[in-house]
């Protein structure tokens, strides 16, 4: 699975940070940050499962660890093969010690340089996080757009915080012709009917999906992708075990998928060792993985330009 090249949609920086930096910006020993970073095999719910985003992100509030931990996943992407990844964080949670949101994106911006992996970042509207904050978001959105961001997303606890009450809000981000994705179908049925009211391509998540032929039946005829994140699903308690997860399900349905760590720390997760499960336990094979990756490279938020190149790239022999 390591020589495989791929292609990653959805991974979140503050959920990524390595236990190695950590230990270094920390100085505290990796036994000890396990219990602090790592979400068990089993959490009781998403809720439970964000938890272990508070300790990361109170060492990423400088500018100079901002850019080191996105330089790290930068080396993590390279390490799986990663040729393409898109990166998404909450500016926000990022300015608690002063630090402004163009202070805090230009710095993970100059972390993400790199000449083996091409990276765009996706900025994180959040639910809970009140309203004025999140209009910030999009104001500075549009100042990077096509500079190193290339969309926004909604993310957060869906059940504490239900889609219906940020419609408005992306609405607002579709009249500025921002591309959205948005955490949505995670732990149930009614925040994916509420995001096909709206113009998007991809969904993160959106497994639950699977329950609700009507969904599934909508979702492939607006040509959505679903941003999947099986060992994350399995950790939040969507499902049970991973042999219970709906992708091969969905993809025998012809629903358009891309595969993703969603966190590499939180998860305790590479992306090679999620293709090998899926291999494992549902027979996914190299012809299945190429078709996923080369599928995603059109639901990327690039260009049609970069799209040609970038696929030129993943076909292209090393």
């Amino acid at each position: 699975m390591k020589n495989l090249k791929k292609i990653e949609l959805h991974v979140h920086l503050d959920g990524s940070m390595s236990l190695e930096l950590a230990s270094k910006l920390a100085n505290l020993p990796i036994s000890v940050l396990k219990e602090k970073m790592l979400a068990p095999s089993k959490s009781l719910n998403l809720k439970d499962y964000l938890t272990k985003f508070t300790f990361p992100l109170s060492l990423m509030q400088t500018r100079e660890n901002l850019e080191l931990v996105a330089r790290d996943l930068v080396k993590q992407l390279e390490n799986d093969h990663v040729i393409y990844a898109e990166i998404r964080f909450a500016p926000f949670f990022h300015t608690k010690e002063g630090l402004s949101l163009e202070e805090v994106i230009e710095s993970v911006l100059k972390g993400l340089k790199n000449e083996k992996v091409k990276t765009n970042l996706i900025l994180c509207l959040m639910r809970g996080l009140e309203k004025e904050k999140n209009l910030q978001v999009i104001e500075v959105a549009k100042k990077y757009l096509k500079k190193g961001v290339v969309a926004l997303d909604l993310a957060g606890d869906e059940k504490q915080y239900p889609l219906k009450n940020y419609l408005n809000l992306l609405k607002i981000v579709q009249k500025e012709n921002i591309p959205l994705t948005v955490h949505a179908g995670e732990t149930g049925l009614s925040d994916l009917k509420d995001i096909l009211k709206l113009d998007v391509k991809r969904i993160g998540h959106g497994v639950f999906s699977i329950y609700d032929e009507n969904i599934l039946k909508e979702i492939k005829n607006k040509n959505i992708l679903l941003e999947i994140c099986p060992t994350s699903n399995i950790q939040t308690n969507a499902f049970k075990i991973y042999q219970d997860h709906p992708i091969l399900k969905l993809y025998q349905k012809n629903i358009d998928i891309a595969i993703n760590t969603d966190n590499r720390t939180v998860s305790n997760i590479t992306l090679n060792q999620e293709y090998q499960k899926l291999n494992k336990y549902f027979s996914f094979q190299k012809a299945d993985f190429d078709r996923i990756n080369r599928n995603a490279i059109n639901y990327t938020f690039l260009s049609s330009k970069e799209k040609i190149d970038l696929l030129e790239e993943f076909l292209k022999n090393d």
